[in-house]
């Protein structure tokens, strides 16, 4: 178990947090790029417990905003998208798309120089197929990773989203490291549902292990039955991601905190072509929005691995209380992502750099995790 002073350390996402500070760090999916639009341009989004917009500018060139004019505080999501900046609708302030700077300040004196000591805070954004991603952290901003399932070209993308979890991200990255979850949440539930979509988990698990590496936390597990068999899963990617084939298909989740009780899950999904071939690319891939998984009673839907998750992670509370919890052998995985993550906190606070950050471009043109049976994997 945790203390209540650990657990804090480790979930708290906002700014001046130790945990805010590092996933601060890595880019972050802020958006999804079709949804802004000439109509629609701009979006309000709460991202690490910061009130932002994100838009896209005349000139096509997308942007991120503090939401509360640096003049008055009025919110920026009700101002004028215009060539290069945002134009706070109270009293006409213009702010730079790239970097905040405040371009017009409309009635001050002419040749005032006061605009050129105003600054709205602004952070960097990217597109890479189809989501707006965000870094929020100190320069100089790391390379944004180029995951397989978001790069490669021999198959098709969607990016699928839901509502927003109702609980700590924490809750939900945790559960990367949890092995053995899936034999009940997932096998068992369906098989009293009478759904035979998780016969794959519902065979005896004899033995798991984890280990660290340059990624994250590696993950095997070992089935025995009639089927036995060793599965290494993919990497717990550090510090939010979910690596994970479904199917036939590559999907990376990213555990998006909102706030310190709120989780914005993106889904990227990539299927293969059977045959290997290239597939012509749309500039933004299909979205497909998975809801609550909610009954029209409030109560959990169940009959998806999706809503299963869900409903574990929400039952924990809003926060959970990691202190009057009870750990046994089969939770040394998320132990060790623990201790992973407080020893990555403290390398912020004494002033380095944390694990899993991409800046060779050479190691950056398409990351994969085919060797996971290393302690020590390669991009």
């Amino acid at each position: 178990m945790l203390s209540k002073e650990e657990n804090e350390r480790l979930t708290r996402v906002g700014p001046g947090t130790p945990c805010g500070e590092l996933l601060r760090r890595y880019w972050q999916p802020i958006a999804i790029a079709s949804e802004l639009t000439p109509a629609r341009p701009k979006q309000r989004v709460t991202v690490l417990g910061e009130e932002l917009v994100v838009f896209r500018d005349a000139q096509g060139r997308y942007g991120c905003l503090a939401e509360h004019c640096a003049h008055r505080g009025v919110s920026l999501y009700y101002g004028f998208v215009e060539d290069c900046g945002l134009r706070c609708a109270y009293h006409g302030w213009k702010f730079g798309t790239a970097d905040g700077q405040c371009l017009e300040q409309p009635f001050e004196p002419v040749g005032s120089t006061f605009k050129e000591r105003v600054r709205q805070r602004a952070y960097p954004v990217q597109k890479l197929a189809g989501l707006l991603f965000v870094y929020m952290g100190p320069p100089p901003a790391p390379l944004l990773p180029r995951w397989d399932v978001l790069v490669r070209e021999d198959g098709v993308r969607k990016i699928q989203t839901q509502a927003p979890l109702r609980c700590n991200w924490l809750q939900a990255q945790e559960n990367t490291a949890d092995t053995v979850h899936t034999y009940y949440l997932h096998g068992h539930m369906m098989k009293t549902l009478g759904i035979d979509d998780g016969a794959y988990y519902y065979r005896p698990i004899v033995g798991y292990d984890w280990d660290v590496c340059e990624w994250g936390v590696t993950k095997r597990c070992t089935y025995g039955g009639d089927r036995p068999e060793v599965e290494v899963r993919p990497p717990l990617v550090f510090p939010n991601i979910l690596r994970i084939p479904q199917g036939r298909d590559e999907c990376v989740h990213w555990r998006v905190p909102i706030d310190d009780t709120h989780t914005q899950i993106y889904i990227m999904v990539f299927t293969p072509s059977p045959d290997g071939r290239r597939v012509e690319q749309p500039e933004d891939p299909p979205v497909e929005d998975k809801g609550d998984g909610l009954l029209p009673d409030g109560e959990y839907n169940l009959t998806s691995f999706y809503e299963q998750d869900r409903m574990a992670w929400e039952t924990q509370g809003a926060l959970y209380d990691r202190s009057q919890e009870h750990l046994g052998a089969t939770d040394r995985g998320i132990v060790l992502f623990r201790k992973l993550l407080a020893e990555q906190i403290k390398v912020v606070e004494e002033g380095g750099e944390p694990i899993a950050l991409v800046r060779d471009p050479a190691k950056n043109e398409c990351i994969t995790f085919e060797d996971t049976t290393s302690p020590v994997l390669t991009a």
